[in-house]
């Protein structure tokens, strides 16, 4: 095994992994909802529409904060080799799945899992070991 230094940095992961930990304690505290990506973005979509102002800041700031660090001069950018069709296809297949697993990663994995869901165990797990199984096919078997 070799790790990939220029990529390897654990500085920036562990500060954007609080701020993340941070993110999630602040809005279950002060708001009493998780901060499961699939949910908020759920609750403007559904009718009736409730909740709509946090909603709407939580999700502005997801978007806004690549956006301000790409003008503070921070790289943003990610080399995505797959065309609209591919990546239509995958958003549509994570968004059932995330309606099956009643949440997304970040609302099993980093809220779930920080409860002690059993649930949230589980899918996390699976969508772990969805993605390590997507790596290994796409790296060795279909020579990416």
């Amino acid at each position: 095994m070799s790790i990939d230094l220029v990529h390897f940095t654990p500085g920036p992961s562990l500060a954007g992994g609080i701020g993340i930990g941070a993110a999630a304690a602040v809005l279950i505290l002060f708001n009493g909802r998780i901060a499961g990506i699939s949910g908020i973005l759920g609750g403007l979509l559904s009718l009736p529409r409730h909740d709509i102002a946090w909603r709407v800041a939580f999700l502005a700031g997801l978007i806004g904060a690549p956006v301000l660090a790409s003008l503070l001069g921070r790289s943003t950018t990610l080399d995505i080799q797959a065309g609209w069709g591919e990546i239509l296809v995958a958003g549509f297949i994570v968004g059932l799945g995330t309606r099956y697993a009643s949440g997304c990663t970040s609302g099993h994995g980093v809220c779930g899992l920080s409860r002690g869901a059993i649930r949230s165990l589980v899918a996390t797990a699976t969508f772990m070991a969805a993605g390590f199984l997507t790596v290994f096919v796409h790296q060795h078997l279909m020579g990416g």
